[in-house]
């Protein structure tokens, strides 16, 4: 076998394996993440009293059942109300949260199932 063909066969050989080594081009993972939170309230760092309200706003695309709150590891009821502008959800700090900061933290999935967090400081007294 001549030596150009031997370079042809190799290169198609090796060309495929290597594009598909790197995955499907359009993969989900390429697409943005249209669930967001903001408008936190009470503001970052602010001291509350326990069983204090908190509320936040997550876009539109946000899917309202798929929004989770915890704060110190508890699950914690809240209401989702749409807006005109997003979804508002509310809340309020657990009474056994008291005398130590404590983070609200947030999870949503968006329209394609894509994860996304969020939150914020507060000091409890």
């Amino acid at each position: 076998m001549k030596l150009q063909n031997m370079l042809w066969v190799a290169i198609v050989l090796i060309i495929p394996g290597t594009a598909w080594a790197y995955g499907d081009i359009s993969s989900s993972n390429l697409i943005a993440c249209t669930a967001k939170f903001s408008r936190f309230t009470p503001p970052n760092n602010t001291e509350v009293a326990p069983k204090s309200e908190f509320s936040f706003f997550a876009s539109t695309p946000t899917n309202p059942t798929s929004i989770r709150v915890t704060i110190k590891e508890q699950l914690v009821p809240i209401t989702v109300t749409a807006k005109h502008d997003g979804l508002q959800v509310t809340g309020k700090i657990p009474a056994s949260v008291k005398g130590t900061y404590a983070k609200i933290n947030l999870a949503g999935k968006g329209p394609n199932q894509c994860e996304a967090t969020g939150g914020w400081l507060v000091k409890v007294k």
